[in-house]
């Protein structure tokens, strides 16, 4: 948890994504004193870290955060959702490219059906709805 309140401290000061990176490289160093260096290498306005990081604002957000990927079945990192769909851990890029293709294809499978049977009830807009989604989708996959 000490390491998310630093990022979110961090992120108050339009650093979250350089505080991130020095985390990552220093993976075995995230004592206090460790935090503070990275806010300080960063240039970061110590006080203001240091109060942001003791006075557990972020606190609550962080477990929210936290209690919401546990019950989604993300336990670490990495973890992906594509359209809901879960993916665990690294994945090679094939993978993660069939299961986009995969999304893409019963989105456009749904819209087709849709344009379909708009006709039949009258929905002349939705009909034309469909097809400009699906042209979207097919400009996406190209």
């Amino acid at each position: 948890m000490p390491a998310a309140l630093a990022a979110m401290a961090a992120n108050d000061q339009g650093k979250f994504w350089e505080f991130h990176d020095k985390l990552f490289a220093n993976q075995k160093k995230m004592k206090r004193d460790d935090l503070l260096q990275y806010a300080k290498e960063l240039k970061l306005d110590l006080g203001k870290f240091t109060q942001d990081l003791d006075s557990g604002k972020y606190k609550a957000q962080i477990e929210a955060d936290t209690a919401e990927a546990m019950a989604l079945g993300a336990s670490g990192t990495p973890a992906f959702f594509v359209n809901g769909r879960f993916l665990n851990g690294a994945k090679p890029f094939a993978e993660f490219a069939k299961l986009i293709n995969a999304e893409l294809q019963r989105l456009n499978s749904h819209l087709v059906w849709l344009a379909t049977h708009a006709m039949e009830i009258g929905a002349v807009s939705v009909m034309m709805y469909a097809f400009r989604e699906r042209e979207q989708l097919l400009n996406l996959n190209e």
